[in-house]
This record gives structure tokens, C-alpha cells and sequence, in this order.
């Protein structure tokens, strides 16, 4: 097989540029890599961005300033798996500024884009006896919280 990667590529309406300078921001081991730019031909003002490539963390991704024909929505989310609650805060509180917040981790940016903040633990707390306990407690968040999901997870808590 010749392909060579996957990886996502988002639709902005004219900020791609802004968006991913301020994703990079916010996340080690990233960075851009080449922003294409408009010429003469267009398709937008001469100089501004047309294509972002960039890392988050190491995992390339694109934004293009495709105008207004195409929105983000929910049904792509960027899944970030956090081992401290302050990073959880940290992330949750920039990427949510000027966005709207969502129950269970979930958030809309500013751009539009919308992340999952979430516990990289969770999934070792869903054994079959705590299962039940732990997403009636992630049901009633919207920032996630690390020791809430421990403590439903424990028994000794139920």
C-alpha cells in the first residue's frame, strides 16, 4: 500500500491561521510547519493564509480557510486524554473561552472546533462493578473531575 499518512484536516471560514497558532499554544511538541498562502489568483486576499499545516503534539494536522460553504460541528471532536486535573483545568479554560461548554468533557472553541477534555484513567475505572457508578458521575460534569470519577469508581464511595 502507498499511502503514506492520515491525518485530519479542518475547515475554517477565515481564521485557520489564528485557530492553529493558538491550538500549538497550548500543547507540547507542537508547532507549525508551513502555512500556503494566497497569491494573485486568489482564492482569498492576497497574502492571507489558505492552508495551515501544523503538530499537535507530533500528529500533523491542516486548516484551511475555506469560507463560509462548510461549518465544524460535534461530529468531529479533537480527543485529549489527560493525566492531571490541571491540565484537565488548564485546557478546559483556554480552549472554552469565547465557546460554549458541554456536559461530560466536551467543548466548543472559539473557531468552532469542538475537543473532548477528558481523564486518560477512565477507562480503568469502568470495570463492570463500577461501570454504572462512574458515568452517572461523568453525566453530571461538564469539566471533567479526576477525583469525582475516582471516587465512583470505589466502592467504599457508593
Amino acid at each position: 500500500m502507498a499511502v503514506k499518512s492520515i491525518s485530519p484536516f479542518l475547515w475554517f471560514e477565515s481564521r485557520a491561521e489564528e485557530a492553529a497558532n493558538f491550538y500549538v499554544s497550548l500543547f507540547d511538541d507542537s508547532r507549525i510547519t508551513h502555512v500556503s498562502r494566497c497569491g494573485d489568483a486568489g482564492p482569498g486576499p492576497k497574502g492571507s493564509a489558505m492552508v495551515v499545516a501544523f503538530e499537535l503534539q507530533g500528529r500533523r494536522m491542516s486548516a484551511l480557510n475555506g469560507g463560509p460553504h462548510h461549518k465544524l460541528s460535534e461530529a468531529f471532536s479533537l480527543f485529549v486524554n489527560c493525566t492531571e486535573q490541571s491540565d484537565i483545568d488548564r485546557l478546559w479554560d483556554a480552549l472554552g473561552a469565547g465557546g460554549s461548554y458541554n456536559v461530560c468533557g466536551w467543548l466548543k472553541d472559539r473557531f468552532g472546533l469542538s475537543w473532548q477534555i477528558n481523564y486518560a484513567g477512565l477507562a480503568e475505572l469502568m470495570t463492570k462493578d463500577a461501570a454504572q457508578r462512574v458515568m452517572g458521575a461523568m453525566m453530571q460534569m461538564k469539566k471533567v473531575d479526576i477525583k469525582a470519577l475516582q471516587d465512583a469508581a470505589n466502592p467504599l464511595h457508593a
